[in-house]
């Protein structure tokens, strides 16, 4: 009899599990009918992703921004694409990681593609998930990624100069002087401001 059951359980536990993915993959590119189904669908998505073509790794990186639930398995599956070369995926990669995990490895990698890629359509893209799409930061974990923009201010690249000013303006609502095309002289003495700013602001947490 107990054999029985266990047996039956085990049907039940398979037939759930199936149809939670054909309920998963017939949500996809639907972030409501998704969200209904609760966080659990986010492991389910990114097995599917690991399966999938670049097409629907896009789509599903969507889902997984729209949805923004933390989730490691999510974060696992995108980081394979983060340096991809098809720029829908990238972007879409970029944009999903910040709403999927708070792990400081995310910030790292995308400060890394703001101030050193060779494109600066992915700089700028790196640039807008840094300012917008980190979503599960803690206070502290804020203060990190602003210490790891704060030194782009110092880039050769103006573009760069310009994208790490806008970040710290949305994430701060100041400016400290900083003119990414002024003098050099000049953006020096703003750079020391924002680091002096920065080791009181962490202080002060």
């Amino acid at each position: 009899m107990r054999r029985a059951l266990f047996l039956l359980t085990i049907v039940l536990s398979l037939t759930a599990a199936a149809s939670l993915d054909e309920q998963v993959r017939a949500a996809i590119d639907d972030a409501e009918k998704l969200r209904a189904l609760g966080p659990r669908v986010m492991p389910v998505l990114a097995k599917i992703y690991e399966t999938s073509d670049e097409v629907q790794r896009t789509t599903i990186a969507g889902d997984f921004y729209a949805l923004a639930w933390k989730s490691a398995e999510a974060k696992r599956v995108l980081m394979r694409d983060i340096h991809s070369q098809n720029e829908s995926l990238r972007v879409s990669v970029q944009y999903a990681l910040g709403r999927v995990s708070d792990d400081p490895d995310v910030v790292t990698t995308l400060a890394a593609i703001m101030q050193h890629d060779d494109s600066a359509h992915f700089r700028d893209k790196a640039a807008c998930a840094l300012a917008y799409d980190q979503v599960h930061l803690s206070d502290r974990q804020k203060v990190a990624l602003l210490r790891q923009v704060i030194p782009a201010l110092r880039s050769p690249i103006s573009q760069v100069r310009m994208i790490a000013i806008q970040i710290l303006q949305i994430r701060t609502g100041q400016n400290k002087g900083f003119h990414p095309f002024g003098p050099a002289a000049d953006r020096e003495k703003a750079v020391k401001e924002w680091e002096r700013w920065i080791d009181e602001y962490a202080r002060n947490l």
